[in-house]
């Protein structure tokens, strides 16, 4: 058994997604002594994956173009994925009035959208896997620009949903291959801070957009809000084509030490080395070229050169896979054939499922006696949840690699991606959270403690949603774009589901009775967590000699 209680496996030399990330302490340096390694402070970790020695490869590029490119794509996540989801929440009633139907049909109207975005996911995924990702983003951040465009010039109630389906084109790409993204420009060690800040990002910022969209909608109308997306989409899009490059590559899978059910270090340290003297000295002393070296059951490929940056400016930069899209689309279903990764999709949407309809509530619950809020009060009410999420994103950023980091020492240095699960106590808090928020509407507490507990409620999702996709990155990261998707299309499914009878439900009963079944069921999926904590690295490698996809012949991952 391994640090932690992990059960180990005994029949596999090595178990994917197993990887020894401190040499020091796991006393490797005999075989990882030639790999490549942290820097500054972390010269003694390991890096995983291994970068090859291609320039262009993502994991080779300069600190600030990876953090660019992560800061212009998690701005285009505020806008298209956590802005224009909420936008509408604070005004719902306003709207309703203005155009003379329940309040109920404009939920829906949102409902809709969440339905196009579910729908469209595995189209993504397919176009992500094939193409690459950034035509995906500049495909959707564009759809967001011209529901915008379509919303700021309707006056009816068909012109606004049709304004809302285009916008829910925009949402796929940048709820789900945004955490792709962060396998591909980050290694294992570093990734924890950047996902609590995308997470932050889809679930905190939703927040602060509603407070906003309430005040504009109070003070401007809500046209207003489809006025400044416009803008604020248009600027975004000139960054992404510009400093955005693509972050899909097809690297040597010998570098993929994490995905191996063979580890060779010692290969690959020696395919290194000869990459390294073909790179600085291409001929021998003969004059003649050095001959492909086989190792591993592959050779050492000439180095690409560098490209340009208008080379890496291109829309479509080649293929990324030789499947075909029918395959590809199947892929985001196929995954769940995986338990973990089931688990994965089904706790991280069902659990933000259960705090969005605590949003589809509050214009009906405090738009009335004895709150009376306007629009501009009601969104104000989100600042509770957005300071939750920031104090969850700030915790989890400090202490999420730190407690990887000491995990690893105490498991002699070895990595294992169930330590990502440990965090998934947070969940606790989402249940406690939502139980206690419809106590507090029922008996009409000071809406300030409300707005508090709706804070709470959304630190423990984001506790979940960081740690269920953090472990799904380093555990299956050759699925990770299928897994998100997939995540992605149940989580907006479920919402569109909910749009259907929560305000209906809420009405007939009451909050209490109905945010006491949710909280129930943010109780129940949270302590499945210790089932796939303890059996998780035996259950990866059990995938790993019996892998479903391979049997259909679905592939996620591309070969050299």
């Amino acid at each position: 058994m391994g640090f932690g209680g992990i059960l180990e496996d005994r029949q596999l030399p090595h178990v994917p997604g197993t990887v020894i990330l401190d040499e020091k302490v796991a006393h490797s340096e005999g075989v990882t002594a030639g790999l490549r390694h942290g820097t500054g402070r972390n010269t003694h970790v390991v890096l995983v994956p291994q970068p090859s020695e291609d320039l262009n490869d993502p994991l080779n590029w300069s600190p600030m173009k990876k953090l660019a490119c992560l800061v212009i794509l998690g701005f285009g996540t505020c806008l298209n994925a956590a802005t224009i989801g909420p936008l509408l929440n604070a005004g719902l009633f306003t709207i309703s009035k203005d155009f003379g139907v329940p309040i109920g049909n404009i939920t829906l109207i949102s409902g809709y959208q969440l339905l196009v975005a579910g729908g469209s996911g595995p189209f993504v995924s397919a176009f992500s896997r094939k193409f690459g990702k950034r035509p995906c983003f500049l495909f959707s951040s564009l759809f967001g620009l011209i529901g915008s465009i379509v919303g700021s010039a309707t006056n009816n109630y068909q012109g606004l949903l049709a304004a809302r389906i285009i916008q829910g084109l925009a949402v796929s790409a940048y709820e789900s291959l945004i955490i792709s993204v962060i396998g591909d420009l980050y290694f294992v060690h570093q990734r924890g801070r950047y996902a609590s800040a995308i997470q932050f990002l889809l679930g905190g910022v939703s927040n602060f957009s509603s407070v906003i969209a309430g005040a504009v909608t109070a003070n401007l109308g809500w046209k207003y809000l489809f006025h400044l997306l416009i803008a604020f989409i248009g600027f975004q899009i000139i960054l992404l084509f510009l400093f955005c490059p693509e972050t899909s590559y097809i690297r040597d899978h010998r570098y993929e030490i994490d995905e191996l059910a063979v580890e060779d270090l010692k290969g690959l340290s020696e395919v290194e080395h000869l990459q390294q003297r073909q790179e600085k000295n291409p001929k021998e002393n003969t004059g003649a070229p050095l001959a492909p070296i086989e190792t591993l059951a592959s050779t050492v490929r000439p180095i690409p050169e560098k490209k340009t940056f208008w080379q890496e400016s291109a829309i479509f930069t080649g293929t990324y896979s030789d499947e075909n899209l029918l395959q590809l689309i199947a892929a985001p279903f196929a995954v769940c054939m995986n338990i973990a990764v089931l688990w994965v999709v089904v706790i991280s949407g069902t659990i933000t499922a259960t705090y969005v309809a605590q949003a589809y509530v509050l214009a009906q619950i405090f738009s009335l006696p004895p709150y009376n809020l306007n629009a501009s009060g009601i969104g104000y009410l989100s600042l509770g949840p957005f300071v939750g999420g920031i104090l969850a994103s700030i915790f989890l950023g400090i202490v999420f690699d730190r407690l990887i980091r000491w995990f690893c020492a105490r498991n002699g240095g070895t990595y294992e991606p169930e330590y990502r699960l440990v965090v998934m106590c947070g969940g606790l808090l989402t249940g406690g959270g939502l139980c206690a928020w419809g106590y507090m509407i029922e008996k009409t507490v000071n809406l300030y403690a409300c707005a508090a507990m709706h804070g709470i409620v959304l630190f423990g999702v984001i506790c979940v949603t960081i740690s269920s996709s953090a472990y799904a990155l380093d555990a299956y990261r050759d699925m990770s774009n299928e897994i998100f998707i997939a995540g992605m299309v149940v989580k907006n499914f479920l919402f569109y589901g909910f749009s259907y009878f929560v305000n209906d439900w809420t009405a007939s009963v009451g909050p209490a009775e109905v945010f006491y079944v949710f909280g129930g069921v943010a109780f129940a999926l949270t302590l499945t967590t210790v089932p796939l904590y303890i059996f998780g690295k035996k259950y990866r490698a059990i995938w790993s000699r019996h892998n479903l996809l391979a049997k259909f012949s679905i592939r996620t991952h591309s070969d050299y």
